[in-house]
């Protein structure tokens, strides 16, 4: 399953977007309205949207200023949250979130909206914060 959120202009350069996305506190402010549970971990964060079950992400690869890749952090969950940076000057960039899993058919048919609406609100927050 592959989800690609709107590939959006964000009024920020490409290094402040970075350093705000590696940084998991401040990747809360990205989040969505319904989200019930936050917690920074060690090496990533565990949060929930209301009515869903806990999502547990670690920090998978960094590329300075270009991409950050979460991974689940349960081995039973197969499945990546990217963000895609490209610079466009000193003062803007484009933003891309992308959701890529590994779920049976059942799994996909069940959290396709929800994944949707996820990196859809990723993708406001982020050109909001």
């Amino acid at each position: 399953m592959n989800i690609k959120g709107d590939k959006i202009v964000v009024h920020k350069s490409a290094e402040e977007v970075y350093k705000q996305a590696e940084n998991p506190s401040e990747f809360k402010s990205f989040m969505p309205e319904n989200t019930e549970k936050f917690e920074v971990t060690e090496d990533g964060f565990v949060f929930a949207l209301k009515g869903m079950p806990e999502i547990a992400l670690k920090f998978k690869e960094k590329e300075p200023f270009s991409k950050i890749i979460l991974t689940s952090a349960k081995e039973t969950l197969n499945f990546d949250l990217s963000l895609r940076i490209e610079n466009i000057n000193e003062q803007s960039c484009h933003v891309q979130f992308s959701f890529d899993g590994k779920f049976n058919m059942f799994i996909s048919a069940m959290v396709e909206k929800p994944l949707k609406n996820l990196i859809k609100s990723l993708t406001e927050g982020i050109s909001e914060n």
